[in-house]
């Protein structure tokens, strides 16, 4: 680790500005999930415990217009009563994001305690400011402090003002779960136990055309599972019926189909229905012969037995979508399955790359006999593809 990481501070007396990740599910006002609160607990506390004056900064969805101010899905006031109820001590919570109420927040605060700012995205409304990190904006919500601290690996692929922008103007580092990010996965593609296994799942191959590019290189086999399969399955020739694929994908995908070789491992059998909709009848087909008026839905029984084979001396495992159309019942036994079979691999490095894999850990209940599961989908891709994170770029380097 190259970077300063939150020990390297001195925070004692500061006022030390932190770029949390508490984008987190809400349904009328309500938090569903506060997993990205619980998340960030550990570098508060440490900020809290050294006697630091600590100002979080975090966005909550999009903001695309005024109404949207509105919708108490995108305001904060719950997550910042929330997270004092698990620090177990008040928080103040601040309803803007510039100007004198805030400044005054801050000012008033005292070694040990905590703010929390309103959504950052409500700076999007004026010419998106927070999301194209607007320089101004960066250099005055520095001013707010003394140090800064980035711990927000959700959103450490985007540059925008709340972490680019602030860590542009002030002493950074990188808190604890960003360090764990960057640890696991960095170990895991760069200095992986072998046999190094890489499974990709989801929709698009577009998606992930340069993680497997970088993977190819790096891992010793890479399982495809999830809709992106049907496209690779176009490529050599196959019958697809009604199965999403991306035809403007078709030559990548038959340049990596022979680059890769046997390095990558498809489904070899595929359910399938005549729409999508979980009540459809479905049926299980060879890969290779999906009838003209189906569609694939899931990966088959076989296809499961394969992969978990694949999995059987694996020593590090990365794991990034979902094998089928995982939020209906009928078509989440191959994730299911994929799952469990890692799950159960002994001794093995295993990660998961947040979104749609960490939700499936999280739903099934293996997230206990996972090494690591990522809070950032979009940061993991990122990483995994070999290219730079903007947001822990900006962090100064020890």
């Amino acid at each position: 680790m190259t970077k300063k990481t939150i020990k390297d501070l001195s925070v004692k007396g500061n006022t030390v500005l932190v770029r949390v990740d508490f984008n987190v599910p809400m349904q009328s006002g309500r938090i569903t999930d506060d997993k990205r609160i619980v998340a960030a607990l550990e570098t508060i506390q440490y900020l809290i415990d050294h006697q630091a004056k600590v100002v979080l900064f975090s966005h909550l969805g999009k903001i695309k217009q005024a109404e949207d101010i509105e919708n108490p899905d995108r305001d904060l006031q719950p997550v910042a009563k929330r997270l004092a109820e698990l620090l177990d001590q008040e928080v103040t919570f601040c309803p803007q994001t510039r100007g004198s109420e805030l400044e005054s927040a801050i000012q008033s605060l005292k070694e040990g305690e905590v703010v929390l700012v309103q959504n950052t995205r409500f700076e999007d409304l004026d010419g998106k400011k927070e999301s194209k990190n607007d320089e101004e904006l960066g250099k005055y919500w520095a001013s707010l402090g003394d140090l800064f601290v980035n711990d927000a690996f959700g959103t450490a692929h985007r540059a925008h003002a709340s972490n680019v922008g602030i860590a542009q103007h002030l002493e950074s580092a990188i808190g604890f779960l960003m360090e764990k990010e960057v640890q696991f996965l960095g170990e895991a593609v760069d200095q992986p136990k072998r046999p190094f296994v890489a499974i990709l799942g989801g929709a698009k191959v577009s998606d992930k055309i340069k993680v497997i590019e970088n993977l190819i290189q790096k891992a010793d086999k890479i399982i495809i599972g999830g809709g992106m399969a049907y496209t690779f399955f176009k490529a050599k020739g196959w019958e697809i019926g009604q199965s999403i694929c991306e035809d403007d994908r078709l030559a990548i995908a038959k340049e990596i189909l022979e680059q890769a070789g046997d390095k990558l491992v498809l489904p070899v059998d595929t359910v399938v229905a005549k729409e999508f909709s979980n009540e459809a009848d479905h049926h299980v087909v060879p890969s290779n012969q999906i009838p003209a008026e189906e569609m694939g839905m899931d990966i088959g029984p076989k296809s499961i037995e394969l992969f978990t084979e694949t999995l059987q001396d694996a020593a590090t495992v990365v794991w990034n979508g979902p094998m089928g159309v995982f939020e209906m019942a009928n078509f989440a036994k191959g994730t299911v399955g994929l799952c469990r079979a890692i799950a159960q691999l002994q001794d093995a490095t295993t990660i998961v790359g947040g979104g749609d894999s960490a939700a499936a850990v999280s739903q099934l209940g293996f997230e206990d006999q996972f090494t690591h599961i990522s809070t950032g989908g979009g940061a993991s891709l990122t990483y995994l593809e070999g290219s730079e994170l903007p947001g822990l770029v900006a962090i100064d380097d020890l």
